[in-house]
């Protein structure tokens, strides 16, 4: 949340030659409404079933970047779907997050103390993107053109550092 993934992981597509993919996008398509309003007029777990969908399909059907809600490693399905891939946590501490979200406009998880919400969900997920990530990238104080270059530079020597590796992402 406010890490930058679909800015950062759309210009990466555009470096790499390769298409983009955003699982929030493809489930806004599919509900044919916004992120916000399926949390609010259905609830989280009716959203998460939908994300952990989107999720599976994109793996199965898409080879480029893929950016994936900031929940979406919440749920152990998509950590097990994930192992298999390459991934990169791009890390934003509290303060950047708040700047770059703003007051919560368009973000269900943050309704109420933005804040101390923000910091809850920062914490709680912490550990789980660190337990699928393959590439770790702290973004505070970065441009995006900046995160962009050390998410290719740091993808590139996890590349070199585990070429031929028999299990992809590894």
């Amino acid at each position: 949340m406010g890490a930058g993934k679909t800015t950062v992981g759309r210009r990466l597509a555009l470096r790499w030659r390769v298409g983009f993919r955003d699982t929030d996008l493809d489930v806004q398509d599919a509900e044919r409404r916004t992120v916000s309003d399926i949390f609010v007029d259905e609830g989280e777990a009716y959203f998460r079933e939908r994300e952990h969908d989107a999720l599976r399909v994109a793996l199965e059907t898409h080879a480029g970047v893929l950016a994936i809600g900031g929940g979406a490693v919440i749920d152990p399905r998509n950590r097990a779907l994930l192992r298999d891939h390459l991934v990169v946590f791009l890390q934003v501490g509290l303060a950047d997050a708040a700047a770059r979200v703003g007051l919560g406009q368009g973000r269900p998880m943050l309704l109420g103390n933005v804040r101390s919400r923000m910091k809850s969900l920062l914490d709680e997920r912490l550990p789980l993107y660190l337990e699928v990530a393959d590439v770790h990238v702290a973004t505070d104080g970065l441009a995006v053109d900046e995160v962009v270059e050390e998410v290719d530079r740091a993808v590139m020597a996890h590349m070199r550092a585990h070429a031929g590796d028999e299990e992809p992402g590894r």
